[in-house]
């Protein structure tokens, strides 16, 4: 279990890494070669299309930070776990909880993405 939290806190990381060179190994090292990540706003395929999807949100949202807000839960080859966006030590402007299929070498294979808040969103 410690190795999954682990990976999901690295996630959190490939989200903030701003040196596209380090974003590129930490993405390396948590998706598989199979990878494909899908919200409501965007969806990417491969390593190579998480990383433009990354880099595309760091580019909207410059100076704000991902973290992890909830405990990581697993069973069998899924993940869960809450996160929030916002400036560091500041209130989150967005939030919510994604979903994960591990593949067989423990790494990121799917992600679903749910929003529960962000700008611009009405109720």
């Amino acid at each position: 279990m410690s190795d999954l939290v682990e990976l999901v806190d690295r996630y959190m990381d490939m989200w903030n890494e701003t040196d596209a060179v380090k974003r590129r190994i930490l993405i390396g090292r948590i998706w598989s070669e199979r990878a494909t990540y899908v919200d409501p706003l965007m969806e990417s395929v491969g390593q190579a299309g998480i990383d433009a999807m990354v880099a595309g949100v760091q580019d909207r949202f410059p100076g704000l930070r991902f973290r992890r807000t909830s405990d990581v839960d697993v069973h069998h080859d899924r993940v869960r776990f809450g996160w929030e966006l916002g400036p560091e030590g500041g209130p989150a402007v967005a939030r919510g909880v994604d979903f994960g299929v591990l593949s067989a070498d423990q790494r990121l294979e799917t992600l679903t993405g749910f929003i529960d808040h962000a700008p611009g969103m009405t109720a």
